[in-house]
């Protein structure tokens, strides 16, 4: 079995060399060679730099994913580690490092252990923080060249305990969406504003407006966000402007809702723009879909889990229902095409390893590498016996 120190020595090698999505070319080569030295048939280059080791016993029909994903974030490190990024601005702020380092070690236990009876396909994915990773090796035939009944994720959460557990039956992480508004109006003379058509007050009215998005349009049932996050102006300290950009992000639970938040948006756009003889574009881009875990799948993980926090912590815990977590997840579009579970797992409270994922000083706790390796372990010998 790995070890901790072995799982730590991989984790700290790729978190000093990250790379940004579809750039994993040497934490892709590193994964598919450490695969083919625990023996597995190593298939390279899956939806660009993906890679899929497969590990098959016995005769059984049962076969499962176990994915992690490999890519790091455009973000400057702050922290002063031995093992800190030697690439500037590009850093694993996220603890794929170590969701890569957690499967491996998986994979190389149970590459040995003979009493399985059935497939274990581990994914290892490029490009999730982007949206991308998933769709590429879906559309080159992942689900096809390596037939599975279902896939498990797992991610690392700051501010939960180290070595406990988190998951829900159904929607556990929202969708993503962003957007963007360019408003044309008509610029001039700080001074004369009546021979305008003033963007910038046709952008804050819509600005405004958005927010009855969900507290008119969306049931108090449901769950939703919409945020703006830019607004931008070509105007000048005397010039009323031309042209106004509203950027921002939205999430919800579900495609009914994405939908919904998307429509009203338009006409609250279209409405205003049209009683201030300005006119807009709306670009609306749906990124990521909701992360909904399948009941069947997400009992497995919840054993699984059982077992791995009972043999790494004395003060085990699973919470088998936890609130929704309103960040987003690629391994969604998984889920879109088999059942499966979506797991997170404690990265500590403290420091480093319980600063914000996306936080220039956060880093992944080497001490839960061994916990998500035996939760991964778990989960196969529960399914795959």
């Amino acid at each position: 079995m790995a070890d901790q120190q072995e799982m730590q020595d991989w984790r700290r090698d790729i978190h000093t060399h990250p790379e940004l999505g579809f750039d994993e070319v040497r934490t892709a080569n590193k994964v598919a060679q450490l695969l083919e030295s625990f023996g597995l048939e190593v298939h390279r280059n899956v939806g660009n730099t993906g890679v899929v080791g497969v590990l098959q016993r016995g005769t059984g029909e049962v076969a499962i994913g176990l994915r992690a994903d490999m890519d790091a974030l455009p973000i400057q490190e702050a922290n002063d580690l031995a093992y800190r990024s030697v690439h500037d601005g590009v850093f694993h702020g996220c603890g794929h490092d170590g969701h890569t380092a957690m499967l491996l070690g998986a994979a190389k236990y149970l590459a040995q252990v003979e009493s399985l009876n059935g497939t274990v396909n581990f994914i290892f994915q490029p490009s999730e923080e982007d949206g991308r990773g998933a769709l590429a090796m879906i559309a080159d035939g992942l689900f096809e060249r390596f037939p599975m009944q279902a896939v498990y994720g797992l991610h690392n959460m700051p501010g939960l305990p180290v070595g406990h557990f988190a998951v829900r039956n159904g929607a556990i992480m929202t969708s993503e969406d962003i957007f963007e508004i360019t408003i044309h109006g008509r610029g001039g003379h700080a001074s004369m504003p009546e021979r305008t058509v003033d963007p910038i007050i046709v952008g804050a009215e819509i600005a405004l407006s958005l927010q009855t998005i969900v507290a008119r349009s969306i049931s108090s049932r449901d769950w939703a966000v919409v945020s703006m996050t830019e607004f931008i102006t070509d105007g000048a300290r005397n010039i009323i402007p031309s042209t106004v950009t509203i950027k921002g992000d939205c999430r919800a639970l579900s495609g009914d809702v994405q939908a919904t938040i998307e429509r009203r948006m338009r006409e609250i756009v279209a409405g205003i723009c049209a009683s201030h003889g300005a006119t807009a574009e709306v670009l609306y881009q749906n990124d990521f879909v909701p992360t909904i875990n399948t009941p069947a799948e997400t009992e497995q993980g919840i054993a699984a889990a059982k077992q791995a926090a009972g043999q790494a912590v004395v003060d085990q815990g699973v919470d088998a229902d936890c609130p929704t977590c309103g960040a987003s997840e690629d391994f969604a579009r998984f889920l879109q095409q088999r059942p499966g579970c979506y797991m997170l797992l404690g990265n500590g409270t403290d420091g480093h390893c319980g600063s914000s994922l996306h936080n220039p000083n956060y880093d992944m706790n080497d001490d839960i590498l061994t916990i998500g390796r035996d939760y991964w372990v778990a989960l196969v010998k529960g399914i795959c016996v």
